[in-house]
């Protein structure tokens, strides 16, 4: 019984050690956001982009949103608790990969591999959010995200037929929205580093 009391003290416990190794490396979900935040905000200042143009800017965001991810994965010294950060990484890796190599993908293509992409790693978002939910406050910036991601994904899904102009102002509110919770979060995952 006393064991019981004692796993569910602040500090001690398996989702406690994420929260500090996560806490540890806070400025990586920072810079993941701060990434996303710019991306979204040079997609609305260029609206007449062209198509491919917005292919590199995707390609670009998402890559670098991947390997901030694998490195906070990797760096948090947690084994097997943050298997959905890796994920989250990999996952943008290979999408910024995919983009430049096939930059000529067609409108409909991109937006379906964007849809899945923003599918699959808000669900992972959610589920982090969810193993967090005991050790943090607000993890529902985490959680939000995922559902923002989700949301987005779904929407592109629904309306495929958008135009480029209204592809990139959906991307560009993503991204900037995104990015906010993810700075939120980073602030919030600092405050819990340990002393």
């Amino acid at each position: 019984m006393s064991t019981t009391q004692t796993d569910r003290r602040p500090g001690v416990g398996l989702g406690t050690a994420m929260v500090h190794a996560l806490a540890k490396n806070w400025w990586l979900l920072l810079l993941r956001g701060i990434a996303a935040i710019i991306f979204g905000l040079l997609a609305f200042a260029w609206p007449g982009l062209t198509l491919v143009t917005l292919i590199l800017f995707y390609g670009a965001f998402v890559l670098v949103d991947g390997v901030l991810a694998v490195i906070a994965a990797i760096t948090g010294g947690v084994p097997g608790s943050r298997w959905w950060l890796a994920i989250i990484g990999l996952l943008g890796i290979a999408a910024g990969l995919v983009t430049f190599m096939m930059p000529g993908l067609t409108a409909v293509l991109l937006l379906l591999f964007i849809a899945g992409w923003a599918i699959a790693t808000g669900v992972l978002q959610i589920i982090g959010a969810i193993q967090l939910r005991k050790e943090i406050d607000n993890e529902w910036t985490i959680g939000l995200s995922g559902a923002v991601s989700v949301l987005f994904g779904v929407i592109m899904l629904v309306a495929p037929g958008a135009g480029a102009v209204g592809l990139i102002w959906a991307i560009a509110s993503y991204a900037i929205v995104f990015g906010i919770l993810m700075v939120m979060a980073a602030f919030k995952l600092k405050s819990h580093q340990p002393a």
